[in-house]
């Protein structure tokens, strides 16, 4: 069982930055694939970004490549989104996944946060 926590969301106007984390529970972390999905309202969730156990590949959706960064620290037990160049677009509830990971669309997460809140205003 893997417990997540999100946090590090708030309001920040359009062309900030904001650096999400997520802090897993567990001694099995390491041997997760983590992903970062989010859901503006009315709208369905989606794909924002994922990255292997090891570290080694990371993957984006098209609509955040070049301004969002995902990393881990397996020593620390977290994940994290670093997001900048923020667009009215990024509002949304962010929510961290663990699963497995095999690259874009090729992904399955088991266990889900309950999300932090990002407001971008323009």
């Amino acid at each position: 069982q893997v417990q997540l926590v999100e946090s590090g969301g708030g309001l920040v106007q359009a062309g900030g930055s904001l650096r999400l984390s997520c802090a897993a529970s567990g001694r099995t972390f390491s041997s997760y694939g983590m992903g970062w999905f989010r859901q503006a309202p009315g709208k369905e969730r989606e794909f924002v970004a994922a990255i292997t156990w090891s570290g080694g590949m990371t993957y984006y959706a098209d609509s955040v490549k070049g301004r969002f960064t995902i990393s881990r620290d397996n020593a620390k037990n977290t994940v994290y989104l670093q997001m900048n160049s923020l667009k009215v677009d990024d509002t949304a509830v962010y929510y961290c996944g663990a699963g497995w990971v095999a690259g874009i669309g090729e992904y399955g997460m088991n266990y889900w946060g309950k999300g932090t809140l990002v407001t971008v205003s323009s």
